[in-house]
């Protein structure tokens, strides 16, 4: 299960430049996918070998006093919520503010972990001016400059011993069970009547299994020949629904079952079209490489012509591009139509995502394609590719051997992503390339 830590703190005290050190580290790696913008509020991190994800609070409050505050408040409870750990951040410049003593009082009550972090301490005296903040009452206090890095090395240290160490390994083994599927998406577009369809006919076949790491529970589903975990998502608890309306809760909301899922069923609302909240869950789940079936809901609403559906079809596929190989399927869950399809589909995906192409068969059927279609020379010099693989990895990826890997660019990248879909099943996965010296 994934690790998550959030960052919390007032404004202006340095907390996305934190944010931004943490996951600079994984920049590149987390932006491998093609086209997948990056997300200014969540990113993946890895300290000595453990992966966690980052959760930056800041940034969506509004501008008046009093919902300002009242809105980093819902963001601290948030945090805690969703989070296996927590750095609460003050300004050593600023000492102790009212705010400040409000989220210290709010965060001594938990039973997580909270790391206190004091930043802009670049010199001596600063240092000694740091003790102020043991008055908080929660611990030492962690100094740091988030600027030039300093200190966040020892932080981090402690921050992922709190982290469960298997989590890397476990995922791995997990790989041969029964696939996990998860429902997600924004607030009301029917994704607990979905989930409630799907389980609600025959409750004794179903075997809700608890203890899954805090409360994301997973249910084995077994009949009609499937056999997969649905895996509860968040936004099926219930909590208070003030807060429901901001792109943030949705995606934080998200992040974990996505994490812990293989395939994601994004559910949309076809009287709404694609919002930017589906298109950031979306970027999460092609993020984290997971399988995707587009799931429109509410179609019993939409007033119908000849190709409603065509064009409704296009309009997805436009919003999602450059990645466009994912199923979209479309339901009315009250009416129980084509729900089937959702599962078969995310099934098939789940498949997809297994695959393993042999790697004779791959350089039969790209070799000669590469040949008919090779890279463009770059500076006078010819680019050869001459042996394909498959690496092993949960995910479908391939390792392209050529002697200028550099020169490869992206148009021709995509070039050979859409000629492996179009020979090899991989409808709805994201595909990883890279190009290595032979």
């Amino acid at each position: 299960m994934g690790n998550i830590l959030a960052i919390v703190g007032r404004p202006n005290v340095g907390k996305s430049t934190l944010f931004n050190r943490l996951v600079g580290m994984r920049q590149a790696i987390v932006d491998e996918t093609s086209g997948v913008t990056r997300d200014r509020h969540y990113g993946k991190s890895d300290w000595n070998g453990i992966e966690f994800s980052v959760i930056d609070t800041g940034g969506y409050a509004t501008n008046t006093e009093d919902i300002f505050e009242e809105e980093i408040r819902k963001q601290v409870h948030l945090a805690i919520d969703e989070a296996d750990a927590i750095v609460f951040m003050v300004d050593v410049a600023t000492g102790i503010t009212d705010f400040d003593d409000t989220v210290a009082d709010i965060l001594r009550r938990i039973k997580k972990k909270v790391f206190l972090v004091v930043n802009k301490v670049d010199n001596n005296n600063r240092v000694f001016d740091s003790n102020v903040f043991y008055k908080l009452g929660l611990g030492a206090p962690y100094c740091v400059s988030s600027i030039s890095g300093s200190g966040t090395g020892d932080l981090l240290d402690d921050v992922v011993k709190c982290f469960d160490k298997n989590n890397n390994e476990q995922n791995d083994d997990k790989s041969d069970e029964l696939p996990r599927i998860a429902v997600v998406g924004k607030p009301n577009v029917g994704k607990s009547s979905l989930t409630n369809a799907l389980l609600d006919e025959e409750r004794n076949i179903v075997t809700p299994i608890a203890g899954t790491t805090r409360d994301s529970i997973e249910t084995k589903y077994k009949k009609f020949d499937f056999d997969f975990f649905l895996v509860d998502t968040a936004g099926l608890r219930k909590r208070n629904k003030v807060t429901e309306d901001l792109e943030f809760y949705s995606v934080m909301r998200s992040i974990r079952s996505i994490e812990n899922s293989d395939v994601c069923i994004l559910m949309m609302d076809a009287t709404q079209g694609v919002e930017a909240q589906d298109m950031s869950i979306y970027n999460l789940i092609i993020k984290n490489k997971k399988g995707c079936v587009i799931v429109v809901n509410k179609w019993d609403l939409v007033e119908k012509e000849t190709n409603t559906m065509r064009d409704y079809k296009k309009k997805v596929i436009d919003r999602i591009a450059p990645f466009t190989d994912v199923p979209v399927i479309f339901v009315s869950v009250i009416n129980k139509q084509r729900i089937y399809d959702v599962l078969q589909t995310a099934v098939k995906v789940a498949e997809n995502r297994k695959r393993k192409i042999v790697t004779r068969q791959l350089n039969d059927v790209l070799l000669p394609i590469i040949e008919g279609t090779p890279p463009p020379a770059n500076k006078g010099k010819y680019i050869k590719v001459k042996y394909i693989t498959q690496l092993a990895s949960p995910t479908p990826t391939f390792a392209f051997f050529c002697n200028l890997p550099q020169y490869i660019k992206e148009p021709y990248k995509r070039f050979l992503e859409n000629r492996l879909r179009e020979n090899f099943e991989f409808t709805g996965c994201p595909i990883q390339l890279f190009f290595r010296q032979k």
